[in-house]
């Protein structure tokens, strides 16, 4: 897929974009022009993501940014707006699976991190660009969702329940402010050959900890359709969520 010049002069802000998805993002969205703001909690990792784009026809910026904190999001959107002028997408990317157990063991503590990188985390990236946006006239908002957020996964009570919220605020940012130009997009990517899945397989807890690595789709699918969601053929699924395991989608984007 050629994709040199297609955001040029765009700025996207990509949280976890430190590997898996968040990685492949950068570095396709950089790829095709655009302003890339990296934010991730590791700047060795973000360092080593910015090293691949070097020489990409964007520019790419490194945010530190833990998403459960509301100014480390905030911050993260001024820094579009102060290097680039604004923000016209945003890809609520960054999660967590672990920790992995069934409700009686779980941790509390733990089960509650999870809700707020996966939860509150896609809120307070949504406040933190929607004032930017929608002075600009609009924008888009991309989350990444799961097959988990509408069905029960064994041991997964916080990641089932964190992606169903985060579907829901897609939702909702559609109902209030799809008319003021703002499009909120989910996609179910399907299960991803990153380092989530390994820590998935090490759990040995349920059938996606029993799928072999062959099974997962690689990082720049999802990395590819997000590109994909920002354009009009995307526009049928305003306030909706997008599956990777459609055939019909990936053919739309152009996967084999």
């Amino acid at each position: 897929m050629s994709v040199t010049g297609t955001f040029d002069g765009k700025t996207v802000l990509i949280t976890g974009a430190s590997r898996g998805i968040g990685a492949s993002a950068a570095e396709l969205f950089a790829r095709a022009g655009a302003n890339v703001v990296m934010a991730a909690r590791s700047d060795d990792a973000l360092q080593e993501v910015r090293a691949r784009i070097d020489g990409a026809a964007g520019r790419a910026v490194i945010q530190l940014c833990d998403v459960s904190k509301y100014d480390d999001l905030a911050a993260a959107v001024g820094t579009c707006v102060d290097r680039f002028g604004g923000l016209d997408i945003l890809i609520n990317n960054a999660g967590v699976i672990a920790p992995i157990s069934r409700m009686a063991e779980a941790d509390p503590e733990g089960w509650g991190q999870a809700i707020d990188i996966n939860l509150k985390g896609v809120f307070y990236g949504m406040r933190a660009a929607l004032p930017v946006m929608l002075k600009a006239g609009g924008g888009t908002v991309l989350t990444i969702s799961s097959g988990a957020a509408h069905n029960p996964i064994e041991a997964w009570s916080h990641y089932c329940s964190s992606k169903a919220g985060a579907a829901m605020l897609t939702r909702m940012l559609d109902a209030e402010y799809g008319p003021e130009g703002i499009r909120a997009i989910g996609l179910s990517p399907g299960t991803v050959a990153t380092e989530m899945q390994r820590e998935i397989k090490a759990s040995a807890i349920n059938p996606v900890s029993r799928l072999e690595w062959t099974d997962h789709i690689p990082p720049d699918w999802p990395a590819r359709t997000l590109m994909w969601m920002c354009g009009a053929g995307a526009d049928d699924w305003l306030g909706q969520e997008i599956s990777l395991r459609d055939p019909e989608i990936r053919q739309k984007v152009g996967l084999a």
